[in-house]
């Protein structure tokens, strides 16, 4: 049986989040700077691992677990080690430090990302840039109810929202690694750009949701802890995601692989 998410606990679940992600972020910040060892290896994929990504997964691992544990966690680092839990209607997302390369080369861009999943859907997301202390949070109520924030530096919490596009054009970001400038032609179909913005991690779903961008279309490799977190800062913000043709973006899929996908403001 899914647990009966009531304001009361969806706020719980709030707090336990932003605490998980406070101290795994800074858990990464040990092992971040020119003289830190790093312990960089290279994963199955051939994608880098560090002592921070380790870290990270083992703080929020251990403390989802004894504070939900009905609720099944699926990490990216855990999936590489142990292979992927059964999941059922309601489970975690985790992915404990989202952009590594951006961390390895210290340009800041890099996040600690939980999430919330229900019936397929990311209702809790917590994006949170350790190097930046910016925080963006995103939670959604059975009632449909929906709240979108964003904590810079300590500073108290924002609402934010996603925006309609302005009438000179959108504001599309884009991927600092990946994608490809002629397919992105190809999509937007000569819709007028204004502006092009490149990021890091989940922040580029971060930007839509705070009205800073109007569209995020991603046409590589995703994987679902990669994008729920900042799905659901961008859903609370009214803004939201399909894949390429239209249809609903879900989670729980089997293996754990995305489609392509287009993040919308509006």
């Amino acid at each position: 049986m899914t647990e009966d998410l009531t304001p009361e606990r969806m706020n719980e679940l709030v707090d336990l989040v932003r605490r998980l992600a406070g101290r795994a972020g800074q858990a990464t910040l040990v092992y971040y700077g020119a003289d830190a060892d790093m312990g960089v290896q290279e994963k199955s994929d051939e994608s880098p691992l560090t002592k921070a990504d380790l870290a990270a997964d083992r703080i929020i691992g251990e403390e989802l677990k004894q504070a939900t544990p009905d609720i099944p966690v699926v990490s990216e680092e855990g999936v590489e080690q142990h292979g992927a839990p059964a999941v059922d209607r309601l489970f975690w997302l985790v992915d404990p430090l989202d952009g590594t390369k951006e961390f390895i080369e210290q340009n800041g861009e890099f996040t600690v990302n939980i999430a919330l999943i229900k019936d397929g859907q990311p209702v809790l997301g917590i994006v949170y840039a350790p190097a930046l202390n910016r925080t963006w949070l995103g939670a959604r109520l059975q009632s449909g109810e929906a709240h979108a924030l964003f904590i810079d530096d300590g500073a108290e919490p924002e609402e934010i929202a996603a925006r309609t596009p302005p009438a000179e054009g959108l504001t599309v970001v884009a991927s600092r690694r990946h994608g490809d400038p002629e397919t992105l032609k190809a999509f937007l179909g000569g819709k007028p750009v204004a502006e092009t913005k490149n990021a890091g991690s989940s922040i580029k779903f971060c930007l839509v949701a705070s009205g800073e961008a109007d569209l995020y279309p991603r046409f590589g490799r995703t994987m679902e802890w990669d994008t729920a977190a900042g799905h659901a800062v961008l859903a609370a913000a009214g803004g939201r995601v399909e894949t390429t043709d239209g249809q609903p973006f879900t989670y729980g899929k089997p293996d754990f692989a995305n489609p392509e996908f287009v993040a919308y403001g509006a």
